[in-house]
């Protein structure tokens, strides 16, 4: 499915995200049944997931973007996850992950949480745990990005997708929302559009730096008037500003 130009099917955030904050997951399995409910599970929820199959694609991905959170199985077709895990903790990466694992002894649990797992789900596993242990992680890891900001006289909450200007409540879409979120992370720091993309797309969705432009443009629409502008550096990106 192209996506040159902004899906008008972006659910609304009235829709219940049960994670929290919209997020981007990498999801490392090789049950492709198993994986397509995952996905089709937290995309619902409006988070962007990549999915690798096997131990050098979830190389390849991490190698190239930045993850708020991993989901790893143990045994892949190439090698093991726990390996994947103890490597990169080796390397000082603090990435969050939550090992998804067919061992229920108590040992196995013990040992991938001695490697650096923030946490572990047995499969089989209902979604409602999976998504539980998800918001736990987050939670414990997600510091001022869950927090309420209140930017001059706009007010933005991540969690529950709100945004008033001037007192007005304003409807979000969930790329507008993400948008928002990455912008009002860090305002007067610079985001590439590359960067943009990067953050609110997977690699298997085709999308055009074109696209960021539209969000940007809406999301421009939503603040004026108010204290809060986004910036077009030439050459360079966006900046949210803050007067």
């Amino acid at each position: 499915m192209s996506r040159n130009q902004p899906r008008e099917a972006d659910t609304d955030l009235s829709r219940a995200r049960n994670i929290g904050d919209v997020m981007r997951f990498l999801l490392v399995e090789d049950n492709l049944d198993l994986a397509a409910a995952v996905l089709d599970r937290l995309r619902m929820d409006g988070h962007v997931v990549d999915h690798a199959g096997d131990v050098a694609e979830a190389e390849a991905f991490f190698a190239t973007t930045d993850y708020d959170l991993i989901l790893l199985d143990i045994m892949l077709p190439d090698g093991d996850g726990r390996s994947f895990l103890a490597q990169h903790r080796a390397r000082q990466d603090d990435t969050p992950v939550i090992v998804l694992t067919a061992r229920s002894e108590v040992s196995d649990r013990v040992g991938v949480l001695d490697l650096g797992a923030d946490d572990y789900v047995t499969k089989p596993f209902d979604f409602a745990e999976l998504e539980a242990r998800c918001r736990a992680v987050i939670r414990r890891r997600g510091g001022d990005a869950r927090n309420i900001k209140r930017l001059g006289d706009v007010t933005f909450d991540p969690l529950a997708g709100s945004l008033t200007v001037q007192g007005r409540a304003i409807a979000l879409r969930n790329r507008e929302l993400r948008l928002l979120e990455i912008l009002a992370g860090a305002p007067g720091v610079i985001f590439s559009k590359a960067k943009l993309v990067d953050r609110l797309f997977s690699y298997d969705e085709d999308v055009s730096e074109n696209a960021i432009e539209v969000y940007v443009g809406r999301l421009r629409k939503h603040l004026a008037g108010s204290a809060v502008s986004i910036a077009t550096v030439r050459g360079l990106g966006y900046r949210l500003d803050v007067a």
